[in-house]
This record gives structure tokens, C-alpha cells and sequence, in this order.
């Protein structure tokens, strides 16, 4: 499983990339990298922005793994992994500073499952309407002792991932993470303007 590295938008040309911090966005499932890229404008500006498309196709879209059951098993930990390897793999051959992650629905859970994956590469975590894989990862005890900076908002009305996932990863995230946890009266399966905001001040506090 790769990405394509001609797909990625980016926030800055080549030429301006160098000695910056790097924010990689992770999109949900049946989307592509356009959706949260044009959260940009909105997001701290020190950072380059490169916006990622998943590599599974998925009707007009593309995904991070295949099936759609965030109720009760949801992905195993080796599609999950399969999935983080291919943004690690890709990261390999990108030059920055530091790296913060952040993704939405499926793209949140590949954010949870890089951390479990590599914490040290990673400056801090944002997980927007998105769960924890199921299952014990073997780089779970490690992620414990190191609890980077997680920001994982979500809305009341979000009927997509179901009770299960959210009662895991309100288990989970604690115990893995120097945990921001906000939750949007209202909010559906998607991102408002608060949360935007409140995203803002937590990567200008923890994006190195």
C-alpha cells in the first residue's frame, strides 16, 4: 500500500518548504485530499500543509481501509497499520523540521494508529470525528510512557461512528495521550467553525 505522491496538495512550492514544520492532513472515508485542504486558510500558518489522499479507491473517493463498521470491530490493527505504514513510508522522503498530524473519521484513526506506530516523529495528533483501532498494539506500552499532545474533538449529533468506538477511545486516549478533548452541541458528522478554532490555538501551542 502506497501514496501518491503526485496527488498531494500542498499549502507552499517546493522552493519554501525548507526549514519548516510540516502538518499532514488525512481526509475521511470516500473523500479525497481537496476536503480538508481547504481548511488551510484557516489553520496556523507556520506550518506547511500537505493535504494526502488515501490509497484505497472507494467508489468516487479513496479510503484508508476498506468496510465502513465503526460500531463494533471496525478495522483491525494490521489494516490500520497497513495504512500508517504507506504515510510513514511517504514522510520517508520529505524534508521538515517536525511533523504534526491531523485527520478526520478514518483519517483520525490513521492519526491514533501513527502515534501507536512511531510516537517520537511526531510533534502532536488531531483526530476530528475519528475512533482507536480496536485491539492491543504492540506500540501501545511505548505511546503510554510518551502521551504526545492529542486533540480529539467531536460532535453530539455524529450518528457515523457509532457508541462502541467512542466508548473505547474515551478509554484509550487518556491512557496514550496528554488528551484535548472537546465536544460541539450540535455538531453532525463534520467540522464547525469552533472546532476550527479551538484546532488553531492547539496546533500553534503543540506543532513544533
Amino acid at each position: 500500500m502506497h501514496l501518491d505522491a503526485e496527488a498531494v496538495l500542498w499549502s507552499a512550492p517546493e522552493r519554501e518548504r525548507a526549514g519548516r514544520s510540516l502538518l499532514v492532513l488525512m481526509h475521511g472515508r470516500g473523500s479525497n485530499e481537496s476536503d480538508l485542504f481547504s481548511l488551510s486558510p484557516l489553520l496556523p500558518l507556520e506550518p506547511v500543509i500537505a493535504s494526502v489522499r488515501a490509497p484505497i479507491t472507494d467508489g468516487p473517493g479513496f479510503s484508508w481501509f476498506d468496510g465502513n463498521d465503526y460500531v463494533d470491530d471496525g478495522p483491525t490493527l494490521e489494516q490500520a497499520d497497513a495504512a500508517a505504514g504507506a504515510v510513514i513510508e511517504w514522510l520517508s522522503g520529505i524534508r521538515y523540521t517536525s511533523v504534526s498530524i491531523l485527520g478526520f473519521s478514518q483519517g483520525a484513526a490513521v492519526v491514533l494508529q501513527l502515534l501507536r506506530m512511531t510516537p517520537e516523529s511526531f510533534s502532536c495528533g488531531v483526530a476530528l470525528s475519528g475512533f482507536s483501532v480496536k485491539g492491543e498494539h504492540p506500540g501501545d506500552a511505548e505511546l503510554a510512557k510518551a502521551r504526545p499532545p492529542v486533540f480529539w474533538g467531536r460532535g453530539t449529533d455524529d450518528w457515523v461512528i457509532g457508541a462502541p468506538a467512542i466508548d473505547r477511545t474515551l478509554e484509550w486516549l487518556p491512557a496514550h495521550s496528554t488528551l484535548t478533548e472537546r465536544i460541539y452541541e450540535g455538531l453532525a458528522h463534520g467540522v464547525s467553525a469552533a472546532e476550527v478554532k479551538d484546532i488553531g490555538h492547539f496546533l500553534r501551542e503543540n506543532a513544533a
